[in-house]
């Protein structure tokens, strides 16, 4: 085996946010391209922020990334904390963001690869404000960071939404009822929108397109006068529904059912969909992203977040992504081409 090179450089990596499917992926990705091509020292942080703050974290060797890749979750472990954000407590002396800076300090860091959402690329963004050398890698079932075409864990969530919407199918035809499904999607409707149109969802609603309420019964209304057996609703759960204790696939379900007098039941996929192993193509990608940033890092172009443009891996600055969500365009092609096999989005019979 050839002598690896050593540039003398070391490395932070950390996962933050909600887990997700391709995690693993992107620290091996980071982590064998900086030991590997770079001749790096690698050191993970767990709990993402919070071990940054509390000086809680390893140094990550080749074995420890071997047999990682199809593996669901972290194995540095995941939180939400967030550190330029004030809980209203005195929890420690200092300042969350100085004792960061106190720990990158104490371990010589290089840099630091924050592997998240939208939530962790802002704070990745301020940490690079700070002086720090600045990695961001874009995770989420969500696929709404701005400035990356997707996000790894987005098709593995696409997967499991749209076979859970299959066997939901099968349901739906046996007891002629209206079967609504809500998947995840706080603000954007990117996974309601691709497992919909995978799933032959009949009706998708989804945050950006605004329902009516008219629309919709009178759209199940026609499909029960054309004898169809039975309607799949795919909704995002951050659909806008009236202020009620209520989830938005339940207040669907219930509306469906008063204006058809047929059953209508709603499914509530929740966590299923951020676990187990990642698909082929969010390993693909987290791999490539993650073997990316370890290349910006050997070139010492900090500051930046790996992302997927038109299949080509590239650098997008961290002050252009942070505090922004990519939401689904209304004139999204796929949201065309839906409609034209008759799929309806609530805004129009």
């Amino acid at each position: 085996m050839a002598m690896r090179k050593k540039n003398g450089m070391r490395i932070g990596v950390l996962t933050a946010g909600g887990d997700c499917p391709g995690i693993n992926a992107a620290i091996r990705g980071v982590g064998k391209s900086a030991i590997l091509e770079h001749g790096m020292r690698v050191f993970g942080f767990s709990s993402g922020f919070l071990g940054l703050i509390e000086s809680d974290y390893r140094e990550l060797v080749e074995d420890d990334l071997s047999g990682i890749l199809t593996l669901g979750g972290t194995i540095l472990g995941a939180s939400r904390e967030k550190p330029f954000e004030s809980s209203g407590i005195t929890e420690y002396i200092r300042s969350k963001p100085e004792q960061i800076k106190q720990t990158y300090r104490d371990l010589r860091l290089d840099a630091l690869v924050c592997i998240g959402g939208n939530g962790t690329m802002k704070t990745a963004c301020k940490l690079a404000d700070e002086g720090l050398g600045i990695i961001g890698l874009p995770k989420t079932i969500d696929n709404d960071v701005w400035g990356t075409d997707q996000t790894f864990g987005f098709d593995s969530a696409v997967g499991i939404a749209a076979e859970a919407i299959d066997r939901i199918h099968t349901t739906a035809n046996s007891h002629r009822r209206i079967m609504v499904v809500e998947v995840m999607g706080h603000h954007a409707g990117w996974l309601a929108l691709y497992s919909g149109v995978a799933g032959g969802g009949d009706m998708i609603l989804i945050p950006e397109i605004k329902y009516n309420e008219e629309v919709i019964e009178e759209y199940l209304k026609r499909r029960t006068a054309a004898g169809k057996p039975y309607t799949i609703i795919i909704v995002a759960e951050g659909v806008k529904i009236p202020k009620l204790k209520s989830s938005a696939g339940r207040y669907v379900a219930r509306l469906a059912a008063k204006a058809t007098g047929l059953e209508a039941r709603e499914t509530i996929l929740g966590y299923i969909q951020r676990g187990g192993s990642p698909s082929p193509m969010d390993r693909i990608l987290a791999t490539r992203l993650g073997a990316y940033a370890a290349e910006l890092i050997s070139k010492k172009q900090f500051g930046q977040m790996a992302a997927l443009k038109n299949g080509s891996i590239e650098a997008i600055p961290l002050k252009e992504v942070a505090g922004k969500i990519k939401l689904v365009p209304v004139d999204h092609s796929l949201i065309a081409r839906a409609r034209s096999i008759d799929t309806n989005f609530g805004d129009k019979v």
